[in-house]
């Protein structure tokens, strides 16, 4: 398996015992917060970067 199917299912793992835990919608805003907040918390060097990566990863 890739080590983004593994990261996959460790993600649809997590958000199980998340939603099992603290209920669904506190669950997703967990799962939806916390990637939007580490985002934002790069600087615009990193997002640049970031968003390079992903448009040559589409092969753009």
């Amino acid at each position: 398996m890739s080590k983004r199917g593994k990261v996959a299912v460790a993600g649809v793992a997590a958000a199980i015992v998340l939603f099992l835990t603290v209920g669904f919608w506190a669950g997703l805003l967990v799962l939806i917060g916390v990637p939007a907040a580490a985002y934002l918390l790069l600087d615009s060097s990193q997002r640049r970067r970031l968003r390079g990566m992903s448009r040559k990863q589409l092969g753009r």
